[in-house]
């Protein structure tokens, strides 16, 4: 960008030089073009909705705690008692045969008061942990089986 003065014009040439300019652009331009499509890509997902409910606890629910053993095994809770898979269908065939000689018999078992079953999945417990207690308390009679969450922090729920 140096300044030429012809020899018989004393008047200056100040013409600009973009060749380097243009050079510069040129690679951001090609720098851009191949980091873009690396950033921007990403597989489409649809994220389930979540809503916080208040999980009405009535006395004849199940609280159930699920959460991974040591070398993989799995290890259940009813309420604070650790059981087996065997020991947990013998506790709630036992809990619905109750519940029915409480209410008067098959014909009395209703939506109100068939006990659920709730469980509480540490966030690292394996699948195969969790999906076995929902099998076994189905195949016991279980109906409604829910899992009990945290909300995030700072999130208001409101009754209902």
């Amino acid at each position: 960008m140096a300044g030429q003065v012809l020899e018989d014009d004393d008047t200056a040439i100040s013409d600009i030089n973009v060749v380097p300019l243009t050079d510069v652009m040129l690679v951001l331009l090609i720098v851009f073009l191949i980091t873009i499509p690396v950033v921007v890509q990403r597989i489409p997902v649809t994220l389930p909705k979540v809503s916080y409910e208040p999980t009405v606890t009535k006395p004849d629910n199940v609280s159930l705690s699920v959460r991974g053993g040591p070398n993989g095994t799995c290890e259940v809770y009813w309420l604070m008692k650790k059981v087996d898979q065997k020991e947990l269908l013998d506790l709630a065939v036992k809990k619905l045969e109750d519940q029915i000689k409480k209410v008067g018999g098959v014909q009395n078992i209703t939506e109100e008061n068939m006990p659920e079953a709730h469980i509480r999945g540490d966030v690292n417990t394996p699948y195969k942990c969790i999906g076995a207690t929902i099998i076994t308390m189905q195949q016991a009679g279980f109906q409604r089986v829910g899992f009990i969450s945290q909300p995030p922090p700072n999130e208001a729920v409101a009754p209902r």
